[in-house]
């Protein structure tokens, strides 16, 4: 502890930290100070340019402040606001190559994590609509890709053809249902980087990690005040936000459940996400976007079954697995989703009109 107290010292704070939250990815700190404050060590091996990741939050963070009190609203509320150390940078290095930053605690916040009933998810929705109407006219290309490709599906493909080939693991003969489902939906993969390529689709400001518990709600009116978690912040399109949230939040079971039994897309969740979405939106969305959301669905989910598949072929050296199979699990439920997704086109798209 008396690292983080020297840690905390370049920030300016004096006080006492404790591990906080069940984030995977970077190590979090409570800090008892006034006001409260997060400390989080940024995991290097995730986000290899963290000077970059934090010029991307900075970049952001500070737009949003402007359009926040430009329109009266609490800026300390309405996004997360980061301390400088003593050498003026948003983070800090220690001697060893650790980075930390440290931001003020949003007070009198909640953050859930599942959807407990359909209003909590419509506000969640509201919350990443509101985050991308703010954001419509910042100059995404401004923005570094932190993790290079990170949706580009037909890369994606790739890297599974790769493991294909390879076969370290040498179960790829045992997978041969879910490999024949995978190939016989690349059809779909380039739809959305074509459409970026052509300029159909506007390159935009995309948080990338769309979860219910990334956004915060008032604990007193339960209303979405901000986005949080921005590491993954970066280029891309409105329709990877879009589709990640619904690919999550829309199933009727747990990502790694074995009893694909229990695994649907539920169209009364669709249906809520979409109406708060789009709801904040308003004219910042194009008519071409608007077409391609309920393929966004598909397309995310479709995206996170192959890198499932393609991890379980290698050997499972990228995701952690808890039994022997756990990203073949996962991979099931995504194919059992976008099976039930492709079923339900038509009434996703009756519902995107609606709203």
């Amino acid at each position: 502890m008396s690292e983080l107290v020297e840690i905390l010292d370049q920030f300016g704070v004096k006080a006492n930290a404790l591990p906080h939250g069940n984030g995977h990815i970077n190590r979090t700190y409570l800090v008892d100070s006034t006001p409260r404050v997060i400390l989080q060590r940024i995991n290097t091996t995730v986000f290899t340019k963290p000077a970059e990741v934090m010029e991307n939050i900075m970049a952001v963070t500070s737009y949003l402040r402007e359009k926040l009190e430009a329109a009266g609203a609490d800026p300390k509320r309405g996004t997360l606001t980061f301390l400088r150390a003593k050498d003026g940078k948003p983070y800090y290095k220690t001697a060893e190559g650790d980075y930390y930053r440290a931001y003020y605690f949003v007070e009198d916040t909640v953050s859930l994590e599942s959807v407990e009933n359909l209003e909590d998810f419509t506000e969640a929705a509201r919350g990443f609509g509101k985050f991308q109407q703010m954001l419509a006219d910042f100059p995404a290309d401004q923005l570094y890709e932190t993790i290079e490709k990170f949706h580009d599906t037909p890369n994606r493909y790739r890297q599974l053809d790769e493991a294909l080939a390879n076969n370290s693991s040498g179960r790829a003969s045992e997978v041969q249902p879910e490999i024949d489902f995978a190939l016989s939906h690349r059809k779909y993969a380039a739809m959305i980087t074509d459409a970026i390529a052509d300029g159909s689709v506007p390159l935009r400001v995309t948080h990338n990690d769309t979860k219910l518990n990334n956004v915060l709600l008032d604990a007193a009116t339960n209303k979405a005040i901000c986005v949080i978690d921005l590491d993954t912040v970066m280029p891309g399109s409105m329709l990877y936000d879009f589709g990640d949230a619904l690919r999550f939040g829309a199933s009727t079971g747990a990502e790694d459940e074995i009893d694909l039994d229990k695994i649907h897309f539920d169209l009364t969740k669709f249906e809520a996400f979409t109406k708060g979405f789009l709801g904040e939106l308003g004219d910042s969305i194009t008519q071409k976007e608007r077409e391609l959301l309920p393929l966004s669905v598909l397309m995310m989910t479709l995206e996170c079954g192959i890198r499932f598949l393609a991890d379980h072929i290698n050997g499972d050296v990228y995701f952690s697995i808890h039994r022997e199979g756990h990203n073949l699990d996962r991979c099931r439920t995504q194919f059992k989703l976008v099976a039930e997704i492709e079923e339900k086109f038509d009434e996703m798209a009756a519902i995107v009109a609606k709203y």
